[in-house]
């Protein structure tokens, strides 16, 4: 309700004789009380900001001499009026403030957007190439405990080949299939270690480290004994620093160290401290 209505209400039964002689001061009394709380929310609402009161300053409340007595009631009008004005101002400021701070937090919206997606893209980038994986020797000189050469020790280690040039070529999709494919083909086969190893890698370097993780380690709990476990345990701790659990690849460089030790070959056993010391290993 504007405030000139509440003068004119609280003035419609009052004559003019008695509104000259009491009445004006007293609305006079609330009308400078409304003036200085509205400078009072001017203050809050724009600390040290540069919005100039409106609110006229107090004049004469009593007639001036020869002026009629209503002059009172015009000068109140005034200041109400003036109120409502600055009021009017102050609820512009306040909106145009609430605008401004949601285009703000829009922008940030979009900027934490950004930056996720640019996270994202930096994770799954093309992290440089390892060493080569090296091939194992033909399968003419295996090692004491593999089967004597055959037909299907020569399929199994053309399979991994075919693999390990797909991941060296950084196809590693393709290599992906290519190593899944020989290790379930010829999971008896000394290859299949290889082929399991090297696929676990392919998933890593293509950025994904969970399903890395999970080969990596059925590769060394199907066959521990195999030539590639020790590298299998390897690169899980790995997998496990690009999953943020560097508790878990201490765990799995305890596990390598304890169970391999001096048998890993020496690629994986000049690595490990660094390995250790980037998960803060104890």
């Amino acid at each position: 309700m504007r405030l000139p209505v509440l003068v004119f209400i609280l003035l419609a039964g009052t004559s003019v004789p008695a509104l000259a002689q009491g009445q004006p001061q007293s609305i006079d009394k609330r009308v400078g009380k409304l003036e200085s709380e509205m400078r009072a929310v001017q203050r809050k609402v724009f600390p040290g900001g540069n919005v100039e009161p409106e609110i006229r300053p107090e004049t004469q409340v009593g007639p001036l001499p020869g002026a009629p007595a209503t002059s009172a009631v015009a000068d109140l009008t005034a200041r109400v009026d003036a109120l409502e004005s600055q009021l009017a101002t102050l609820t512009g400021q306040v909106e145009q403030n609430a605008f401004r701070i949601r285009q703000i937090d829009d922008q940030m919206t979009g900027y934490r957007k950004d930056l996720d997606s640019r996270i994202s893209a930096l994770e799954v980038a093309k992290a440089p190439p390892p060493p080569a994986e090296i091939a194992p020797p033909p399968a003419a000189t295996p090692e004491p405990s593999a089967p004597a050469p055959s037909t299907a020790v020569s399929s199994a280690e053309e399979a991994y080949n075919a693999g390990y040039r797909l991941w060296n070529a950084g196809r590693f999709a393709e290599a992906q299939k290519a190593l899944e494919a020989a290790a379930k083909k010829y999971p008896k086969d000394r290859f299949a270690s290889f082929a399991r190893n090297l696929a676990g890698r392919a998933y890593l370097d293509d950025g994904k480290p969970a399903t890395a993780a999970k080969i990596l380690l059925a590769n060394y709990q199907t066959d521990p004994a195999g030539e590639r476990a020790p590298d299998s345990l390897y690169f899980l701790g790995q997998a496990l620093m690009e999953l943020k659990k560097p508790a878990d690849a201490c765990k799995v460089y305890d596990e390598l160290q304890d169970v391999y030790g001096a048998s890993m070959r020496s690629w994986v056993k000049e690595r490990l401290p660094k390995a250790r010391t980037d998960a803060n290993c104890r």
